[in-house]
């Protein structure tokens, strides 16, 4: 028998809604809109109050206060969308009862194995359920894990009467994932004085700091003759790009670095002679060096057009940036959170993200929104998983930080 929790989440697992950013849509793609609505079904379910759902996929929703007393709206935001990076459709997950910190066959057909040889932080988990994939899939914590606990919390309030609340809004939006889940929130109709994404990893983390965050998009042209007849004439447009991913740092890539240390990332290649396109991701903590990786870019296509003139173009695209400078005025939202927290018998790992959430450009709209554990472990890969006891901490965290700011 599964709690209410793990029953959500396996469910919420089913509906396939990996965001794409060629789409030039919102949602990006129609299966975060079929899975939007089935959650708003669930919340008027639920007995939710001023539920709404625009033609982008933002859904959103009101838990109303059970006390007299004046108390801030405080809202919980998770994300509708999972990695591109690999396929969420069909997932199939399985729970791992009582992990003995061995190998986890996940897929004994193609010999694909969770190990805590690879990935030690397994063993933080021993004795607990594990929710694993099938090998085949990404799992999708990140963030229907986000998802279940918000709605699970907010069950286990109006199951709980007695447990006193200021009026709580909650918000689910598309295209996290590919940088873009908070541009068409409305922050003034959430309507809230602050709010928490629960969009972090293993339990504990509490972060209000984040990457600056930028794509780019770099062109290379190249000149297509027969191969027998190419010398002096033909330029390869592949070979020109081979060029210039050597040009940049190699130790500045995300397998080389951690903790405040910025890199540049290759996240895509499509190339033919005749034309190539790089598709990076810039990212740092600090502004001045984010600048600075910007204008190397800049400074390595005109290096290539110096050699091969007018060949390379680059479209540089800022899309979030470090959220500390909008929450350190308004730290008691950390200190509630880190509070909440250790009532449920978790330390707060307070850190910076190595990446970005939709609370990163919401504290740039005016809506202070650090971010919380979800629990998941792995994201975006074949090898993710999420320990039920840290998705119920999740849970019970949401509930102590709308009971402690009534109190």
């Amino acid at each position: 028998m599964v709690s209410p929790l793990v029953e959500r989440f396996l469910k919420y697992v089913s509906f396939d809604t990996q965001s794409d950013e060629l789409t030039n849509m919102t949602p990006s793609t129609p299966g975060q809109m079929v899975f939007a609505k089935f959650l708003k079904d669930e919340l008027e379910k639920l007995g939710l109050q001023e539920i709404t759902l625009d033609d982008y996929g933002y859904l959103m929703a009101t838990l109303p206060a059970n006390t007299d007393k004046p108390v801030p709206t405080i809202g919980f935001i998770a994300h509708l969308d999972t990695s591109p990076d690999m396929s969420g459709k069909n997932v199939k997950p399985r729970i791992v009862k009582n992990y003995d910190g061995n190998d986890i066959i996940l897929n004994d057909k193609e010999n694909i194995v969770l190990s805590p040889e690879k990935f030690p932080e397994l063993l933080n988990y021993i004795g607990e359920d594990l929710i694993v994939t099938d090998g085949t899939t990404l799992l999708g914590a990140d963030d229907k894990a986000g998802i279940a606990e918000i709605i699970t919390a907010i069950e286990y309030l109006l199951q709980h009467p007695e447990i006193k609340h200021g009026k709580i809004r909650i918000g689910f939006n598309p295209d996290e994932e590919i940088g873009m889940g908070a541009h068409k929130f409305d922050v003034k109709l959430f309507g809230c004085d602050f709010a928490y994404t629960m969009d972090g990893g293993a339990v504990g983390e509490l972060e209000f700091e984040n990457f600056n965050a930028a794509s780019a998009k770099v062109t290379i042209r190249g000149r297509n003759v027969h191969p027998g007849y190419a010398k002096h004439k033909m330029i390869n447009s592949m070979r020109v790009a081979t060029q210039f991913i050597v040009m940049l740092p190699r130790w500045e890539t995300p397998e080389h670095t951690e903790g405040y240390e910025g890199f540049y990332h290759l996240v895509g290649i499509q190339g033919t002679v005749e034309e190539t396109v790089l598709t990076y991701i810039i990212r740092d903590h600090d502004r001045a060096r984010f600048e600075s990786r910007k204008r190397e870019i800049e400074h390595l296509v005109n290096k290539t057009n110096s050699e091969y003139p007018g060949s390379t173009s680059v479209e540089i695209k800022d899309q979030y940036y470090n959220m500390r400078e909008k929450i350190e005025p308004v730290m008691h939202v950390i200190e509630l959170a880190e509070k909440a927290m250790r009532e449920a018998g978790v330390e707060p790992k307070v850190q910076p993200i190595r990446g970005g959430t939709d609370g990163a450009q919401l504290s740039f709209k005016g809506l202070p929104c650090p971010n919380i554990f979800a629990g998941g472990e792995n994201f975006h890969g074949r090898f993710e998983y999420v320990p039920v006891s840290s998705m119920e901490k999740a849970k019970e965290v949401i509930v102590n930080i709308c009971k402690d700011l009534a109190e």
